[in-house]
């Protein structure tokens, strides 16, 4: 693991790119990162929430980006419906962890593979944001930070904006734009 970033430098980690090629399920790559994580402070995690509570700390609202605070305020102050797609939400971050995040009752909809078993980017997923919501795909915007998970919003309609990781405030104000503030929502 020595030099290494992982999903932070793709470029050097090939469980990452096998995983945004689909040979590798991302429940595999984290829990991969778990043990690998793990082994390096002498622990051993059998559960998804105790990895990120070792790596994120106890107060998951302290690494929320600020852009990101942002950006939900804007949305929603302008009308805006806000949906959260997640693959297995509950699954790593534990049952509690929403209590944790206030800003998450902004949310209109959240709908989490832990519990539908239908992970990004099959189309179906988007299918619930789509159905819940009430709204065309095409008045959606899907903004994820995995290239792969772009292909399910492609296949329903619904534009996406590609995340940086890096550059946060850029995509969050390139989503921003694409939901047509000029204009109210349907």
């Amino acid at each position: 693991m020595t030099g290494r970033r992982w999903a932070a430098d793709p470029d050097t980690d090939p469980p990452w790119r096998a995983m945004q090629v689909g040979a590798m399920s991302e429940r595999d790559y984290w829990s991969l990162r778990m043990a690998e994580t793990g082994a390096l402070v002498g622990e051993t995690w059998t559960e998804f929430p105790q990895f990120i509570a070792r790596v994120r700390g106890a107060d998951p609202a302290a690494v929320i980006r600020p852009e990101a605070l942002d950006a939900i305020a804007k949305a929603k102050a302008k009308g805006h419906l806000l949906a959260i797609l997640s693959n297995e939400l509950d699954l790593f971050y534990g049952k509690d962890f929403r209590d944790k995040l206030p800003f998450l009752a902004d949310f209109d909809l959240i709908v989490d593979a832990t519990y539908t078993g239908i992970l990004k980017p099959d189309p179906r997923a988007f299918g619930f944001i789509i159905d819940g919501l009430g709204m065309p795909a095409s008045e959606c915007v899907f903004v994820d930070d995995q290239k792969r998970n772009l292909a399910g919003a492609e296949a329903v309609g619904m534009p996406f904006v590609h995340f940086d990781v890096t550059r946060p405030g850029d995509s969050y104000t390139q989503a921003l734009g694409m939901l047509q503030f000029d204009k109210a929502p349907s």
